[in-house]
């Protein structure tokens, strides 16, 4: 999972790695939010955020999440790339003719 992002859409590196998000999202699941998040040191409306991203995942859910995330943003680079080499080459194949 990507960290959520903030305003100004700047991504923040949270404290808790996002198999430990799910596992203070299935106590909340199993006792009062507000004292899960009192006892790991966040806010109610933290774990209700977690909730909404990710749902009912459970720990491997978010581990093939990340590899797909991180599949992705690798792939989007390589278009990326991609497209730029053949502006270049399209400028190049310009200014011969």
């Amino acid at each position: 999972m990507m960290a959520p992002a903030d305003k100004e859409g700047v991504v923040r590196k949270s404290r808790f790695s996002e198999e430990k998000m799910v596992s203070i999202l299935r106590e909340a699941d199993r006792e009062p939010v507000g004292e899960v998040a009192k006892r790991h040191g966040v806010s109610e409306q933290t774990i209700y955020n977690w909730r909404r991203y990710f749902g009912s995942m459970d720990t491997a859910d978010v581990k093939k999440l990340r590899e797909l995330e991180q599949e992705n943003a690798r792939l989007k680079r390589m278009v990326a790339d991609r497209d730029l080499e053949i502006d270049v080459m399209k400028e190049i194949a310009a200014k011969k003719w």
